[in-house]
């Protein structure tokens, strides 16, 4: 499983990826996670506000700090 946090980097960015690695561990789901925080590459994905989650190519959050249960449905299959 691949796992993106886009953003700047800013405190927003940092929870989001703490509030995924939480998630993971939580739930025992191997993961690569990734911060992205080249602004091209993130407009690439059609992302235009931060922080974002992309789980395997797919957008799934933009804009805010998602909750870990929400990681959750989208880790676990």
């Amino acid at each position: 499983m691949e796992i993106k946090i886009l953003g700047p980097g800013c405190p927003k960015c940092k929870q989001t990826e703490e509030v995924v690695r939480q998630a993971l561990t939580e739930t025992g789901v191997d993961a690569n996670v990734e911060k992205v925080s080249d602004i091209m590459e993130i407009a690439g994905y059609g992302v235009f506000g931060t922080p974002a989650v992309v789980v395997d190519g797919e957008v799934k959050s933009v804009g805010k700090i998602p909750t870990k249960e929400e990681i959750k449905t989208w880790i676990e299959k």
